[in-house]
């Protein structure tokens, strides 16, 4: 989440116009993130979230996120919904922009999840990889390892103002994820982005997640290994290490609900690499290339070196869940 379109009072009454759901009674932009523009919405006594499409979200894609959410969320699964406009339409333009307004979903964010959250989370995303097996929509993960090295090229020569070693780093890596990446893993629709903040809890229990702006059709075992690397290492940036406590929890919870075969424990180290490696890239982009006047927190791109290191120097799937 970030604010890219700066909306004042007069156009967001403009943009609900379009919708049957009451007066704007407060907003307010949302910092967070780098991806979209969002703004909190109270409208009437109900609360939503207005989310403008930027910079990478691809206007043919709108559908399948919608679709994804509103699907889940008849199946039960905790997470926003989008609301319908007037003319029944959960995607709708405003100044050549397209935007949508979903459900608000109660809870907040935890920066550090405990080995008992990562448990929960885990047979949730198992929950979530069961219900989608049956949703007849699919999206290509345009973030996927064939992109890694097109998104180097763009930073390769200027990635040295970030650290004086990373080309190499990052090149050492690529090569090594791009010789050992699997090519035939069970595969359905995964969320791709499953950071602390994106995963809600009320009452210290789990409430739900948002931002589904990543997901796609990919590998199950990817979204584990995103996962491994956004909520399984602990302590300061500069001196993170790999909490096994957790991720076994995180495995555990999972196991619950989806068991995973050993052809997909086998690749769990490729796969965690190249997700720190996708990170790492797409922060180096971002911290790269500031949109001015923006209002945005970018994130920092060094913290997955640390995340790398660990993954380059693991065996096997046993230095992550015994």
């Amino acid at each position: 989440m970030a604010v890219y379109t700066k909306l004042n009072k007069e156009n967001i009454e403009e943009i609900l116009s379009n919708y049957s759901i009451g007066h704007l009674k407060e907003f307010k932009g949302i910092e967070e993130g780098i991806e979209n523009s969002n703004y909190f919405l109270l409208v009437d006594n109900k609360k939503y979230i207005l989310t403008i499409y930027e910079k990478r979200v691809k206007e043919r894609d709108l559908p399948f996120f919608s679709q994804l959410m509103s699907n889940l969320n008849k199946a039960g699964f905790k997470c926003p919904v989008p609301i319908e406009s007037n003319d029944e339409k959960t995607i709708i333009n405003y100044k050549n922009k397209n935007l949508m307004i979903v459900s608000f979903l109660e809870g907040k964010a935890k920066n550090i999840l405990s080995p008992n959250d990562c448990k929960t989370v885990g047979r949730e995303v198992a929950k979530m990889h069961e219900i989608t097996k049956n949703f007849k929509i699919h999206r290509d993960n345009n973030l996927s390892i064939n992109s890694w090295r097109k998104i180097f090229d763009q930073v390769k020569d200027k990635c040295v103002k970030i650290h004086k070693d990373l080309p190499l780093l990052i090149e050492t890596n690529l090569k090594d994820v791009e010789k050992n990446w699997p090519k035939d893993l069970p595969k359905g629709i995964i969320h791709a982005d499953l950071f602390s903040d994106n995963i809600f809890f009320k009452d210290n229990k789990f409430s739900g997640i948002i931002d589904f702006y990543f997901s796609c059709n990919d590998f199950y075992t990817l979204e584990i290994a995103i996962c491994f690397n956004a909520l399984c290492f602990d302590g300061p940036k500069n001196n993170l290490s790999f909490n096994v406590t957790k991720a076994i929890n995180f495995m555990n919870g999972y196991s619950q609900v989806r068991k995973i075969t050993n052809d997909e424990k086998k690749y769990i180290k490729v796969l965690s690499q190249g997700s720190a490696l996708r990170f790492l890239l797409t922060r180096v982009f971002d911290s790269l290339n500031t949109v001015e006047g923006a209002i945005v927190k970018v994130k920092d791109p060094m913290e997955y070196l640390v995340r790398l290191e660990f993954h380059k120097n693991s065996k096997n799937f046993e230095d992550y869940f015994f």
